[in-house]
């Protein structure tokens, strides 16, 4: 009997799949990510979020491109460290429910080697976003992405490019630790940062 070899690609793909399918079930008992309190999706259903174990976690994708003041941002530049990356907008109503919680949060984790990245989309005029940073006093970057290209590199069972906010926690070695779709409160958040920063690198 001849050998069936499958293409390595195809292998690649399934692997990267069958991770995502995997950490759907480990966030939430539904599949996909916990829900916050609601977003431009659809409104959150209070699901508590979860970290994924270690093994479940897909590999973030490569984030990078030019922040809202033009500077170049890279999530790979930021390995080694704990990543909370937010997809936000300047029209959206949660996003600005959650801002302040998310801006807390980043200033009070950053000595244990916490940071942040957002992911700003459907802004096409960066001066609406600069305004919504300056209005809530929000010290992190954010890659500017009107299309939401970048959304489209996370497996939909990881984040729902029509779910906005939404906020994933990436752990030191680049694997998305947790998720939540919907706006995130600094009491939902803390936990999952505070465990995903204590893990052995």
């Amino acid at each position: 009997m001849g050998v069936v070899r499958r293409p390595v690609a195809a292998v690649a793909a399934a692997a990267v799949a069958a991770a995502g399918l995997a950490l759907a079930a480990a966030w939430a008992p539904g599949g996909g990510p916990a829900e916050g309190r609601g977003g431009a999706g659809g409104t959150g259903t209070g699901a508590a979020p979860a970290v994924a174990d270690p093994g479940a976690r897909p590999a973030a994708p490569e984030l990078a491109g030019a922040d809202l003041d033009g500077r170049q941002v890279d999530l790979a530049g930021l390995r080694g460290q704990v990543v909370v990356v937010n997809v936000w907008g300047s029209w959206c109503a949660p996003c600005r429910a959650e801002a302040d919680d998310l801006e807390r949060v980043s200033r009070q984790t950053r000595g244990d080697g916490v940071r942040f990245l957002g992911i700003n989309i459907r802004d096409r005029d960066r001066e609406a976003a600069r305004s919504f940073v300056r209005a809530h006093g929000l010290g992190f970057p954010s890659l500017h992405d009107p299309e939401g290209a970048l959304l489209l590199r996370f497996p939909p069972s990881v984040l729902n490019p029509q779910t906005v906010p939404s906020t994933l926690v990436v752990d030191r070695r680049g694997r998305v630790a947790a998720a939540i779709g919907g706006s995130v409160t600094e009491e939902q958040l803390r936990p999952l940062v505070a465990r995903v920063a204590g893990e052995a690198s």
